[in-house]
Formats: structure tokens, C-alpha cells, sequence
């Protein structure tokens, strides 16, 4: 026996659950404030998703390959200063557009350590990439630059749950972007 079909949209139901995790984050997100969001019961819910954790692991996996996907569209940009600037720039407009909760899920919920060393590797990737093409020194230090735009990623988006503007954002996006160029000059000279 199959049970009764579902009446709700679990893709509709899936990205509400998003929304409620990326605002409230996995412990701010009771089950009724879960179910409120997503428009079903509580047992509509455990049966389409299990639990809980599997919910929140099935949405943060989903906001994970759409946040890590525009990371990668950013790092096919020629130059590691253009993608290090777009992500910086997405960043500010994503984490206070007008329709989607402040900052970033995958920068504040302690649960997403893993997302987070999965940035930190591509951005890795990309200074790497960048000393290779010469549009950085061979003596940048990549594995702690990349740490470093990480803490500013994740400073950003604490700014932005805090009120932040886009303009504030952007502002330290500058100061990131001068960071980089400061450090790659500081490189080259001691070559």
C-alpha cells in the first residue's frame, strides 16, 4: 500500500525549509515554525523528509550547491583579482537582497563546517591558480590568504544579520580587495 499522495509541492515545501534555516538557523528552527513555513503538518513533513536533521541536511545541501555554484562562475573569471571581486561583490548583494533572510547559511550555521572547508579549498584553488598565471606572487601564501577571505565571507555575513547595508558590505569588500593587492605587491617585492 502506497498511502496517501502528497498534497504539497516538496520542491515549494524544500526551499521555504531553506529560508526558515537560513533565517533562524538548525537550532532556532523548531519543527512548528519549520511546518509554518514550509505551508504542511508536522507529520507531512517527517513522512516527506524524515526528520528534522535529514530535512535540514537535504536544504543546506540544496543552498550549498547554489551558493557554491556561483563561487565557481566567479573563478572561471580570467584574473584572480575579477573572481575574487565577484564573489566578494555576490556576496554583498546576496546576503541583503530584499527577498532572502541576511547573511549566509553556510557562513553562520555551526553545522556546515565541512561547506565551509569546501569554500575554503576552492578559493584555495583559485590564488593558486592565480600565482601560476602571474597574477599573483609566488610567495602569496594561498592556504592563508584563503582562510582569510573565508573569516572576512563569514564577517560579512554576521554584518549583514546585524543590519548591515549593501554599502557596508561592499565597503569591506574593498578592504578585502586591497588586502589582496597589498599582499601580492608586499610578495613581489620580497622575491
Amino acid at each position: 500500500m502506497a498511502g496517501r499522495p502528497r498534497s504539497f509541492d516538496r520542491d515549494a515545501a524544500l526551499l521555504a525549509a531553506v529560508e526558515e534555516f537560513w533565517r533562524s538557523g538548525y537550532d532556532g528552527s523548531s519543527i512548528a515554525r519549520l511546518t509554518a513555513a514550509m505551508g504542511i503538518t508536522a507529520p507531512s513533513l517527517y513522512a516527506a523528509f524524515g526528520d528534522k536533521q535529514h530535512l535540514f541536511d537535504e536544504a543546506s545541501a540544496l543552498y550549498f550547491d547554489r551558493a557554491i555554484a556561483a563561487v565557481d562562475d566567479a573563478t572561471a573569471l580570467p584574473t584572480v583579482e575579477q573572481a575574487i571581486a565577484r564573489i566578494l561583490d555576490d556576496t554583498a548583494h546576496a546576503h541583503t537582497g530584499p527577498t532572502t533572510p541576511p547573511g549566509c547559511l553556510m557562513l553562520t550555521e555551526p553545522r556546515l563546517g565541512a561547506q565551509r572547508e569546501t569554500l575554503r579549498a576552492r578559493l584555495q584553488d583559485r590564488l593558486d591558480q592565480g600565482i601560476r598565471d602571474g597574477d599573483l606572487a609566488a610567495t602569496v601564501n594561498s592556504d592563508q590568504f584563503a582562510e582569510f577571505l573565508v573569516a572576512v565571507l563569514r564577517g560579512m555575513s554576521g554584518c549583514a544579520r546585524d543590519g548591515g547595508s549593501t554599502q557596508d558590505l561592499l565597503n569591506i569588500a574593498d578592504t578585502a580587495m586591497t588586502a589582496l593587492r597589498a599582499v601580492s605587491t608586499a610578495a613581489e617585492k620580497s622575491a
